[in-house]
């Protein structure tokens, strides 16, 4: 039975099935040394199949767990990458916001730091220290002291808003018994 007879001859049909699982094994033969040569390449082809299938087992069931591994951490980083682009787009409105303060603060201070009035001008007279001023006490002023270096300026102008509210002084300030 060394050589297959085609399907056509009928009066052989237990020659052919021999045949038949002749090639069958040998393909099978052949799978099981093209899977030797996957799982251990550059090694001498086993033939032992129970343990080359113990080792398809084995490297498929290590091939599992590293795949759910990777799943995992990839699903972790995508969560990891939704959070830090939801930061990012907060960070982005608060700086928006920081920045329109910003600009809204300076046109305020360009608006109200306009140059200060000049002082009124001094009448010249020779009764002081310093020539041009009048003397620090002179013996006909108002209780008011006037200091040379600041002159009449009303300084009042250059307070903050804030300060010049006395709406919550009795609050903040109890009266003094």
């Amino acid at each position: 039975f060394r050589f297959c007879r085609p399907r056509s001859d009928a009066c052989n049909s237990v020659a052919s099935k021999a045949c038949r699982e002749r090639l069958r094994r040998e393909k099978l033969n052949e799978r099981f040394s093209e899977l030797s040569a996957l799982l251990e390449p550059g090694r001498p082809v086993k033939t032992d199949k129970l343990a080359l299938l113990g080792d398809a087992i084995k490297v498929i069931n290590q091939l599992k767990s590293e795949s759910d591994e990777y799943r995992e951490t990839n699903e972790r980083l995508l969560e990891e990458i939704k959070m830090l682009k939801a930061e990012k787009n907060e960070l982005r409105q608060e700086k928006n916001v920081i920045k329109n303060e910003k600009e809204m603060i300076e046109h305020q201070l360009k608006t109200l730091s306009g140059a200060p009035p000049p002082p009124p001008p001094r009448p010249p007279t020779s009764h002081g220290f310093i020539p041009g001023l009048p003397p620090v006490y002179h013996t006909n002023a108002s209780k008011v002291s006037v200091i040379p270096s600041y002159g009449f300026v009303p300084m009042w102008q250059y307070l903050p808003v804030g300060c010049g509210d006395t709406s919550e002084d009795h609050e903040l300030r109890p009266p003094a018994a």
